[in-house]
């Protein structure tokens, strides 16, 4: 193994793990301003900003954070995967992907005037990417077997 390139996939997929947490922990934050407004104009703003965010950078670094890590992984060997903490975080990092997919569809539905939740939901919403990051972490920093 190339240790110089897999070290510059690891430093890639670290900026593009922090750019998607990024994303994932305001996002909803946005979500709460936004159904809590009232007015037409700010709507209008904050489904700019949402979807700016979504395109520029949440779609983008989700994408660069999962082809990083499976590079990694097929160049640590694919057996790599029958590791605990390696299988965990697999597991952990799906349960983000669905989240940005609920995000995805909850800006949708704002865009069309469907949505039906109040920012209360959003505010407790918006903790579940931080319960995620905090699992992952553990798993890459103690790796129990």
């Amino acid at each position: 193994m190339n240790l110089d390139l897999y070290l510059s996939i690891k430093v890639i997929h670290i900026l593009a793990v922090i750019s998607w947490m990024v994303g994932l922990f305001y996002l909803p934050r946005l979500f709460v301003y936004h159904v809590e407004n009232d007015s037409y104009y700010l709507e209008k703003t904050f489904l700019v900003m949402e979807g700016k965010l979504l395109k520029i950078i949440m779609n983008p670094s989700m994408i660069v954070t999962w082809v990083s890590g499976i590079a990694m992984i097929w160049m640590n060997g694919f057996e790599s995967l029958l590791i605990f903490w390696v299988y965990t975080k697999i597991i952990f990092v799906l349960f983000l992907s669905t989240f940005h997919g609920f995000l995805v569809r909850t800006f949708k539905n704002l865009r069309l005037g469907k949505n039906k939740k109040k920012g209360n939901f959003y505010r407790i919403v918006n903790e579940i990417p931080t319960v995620l990051l905090i699992l992952i972490t553990i798993l890459v920093v103690f790796k129990p077997a």
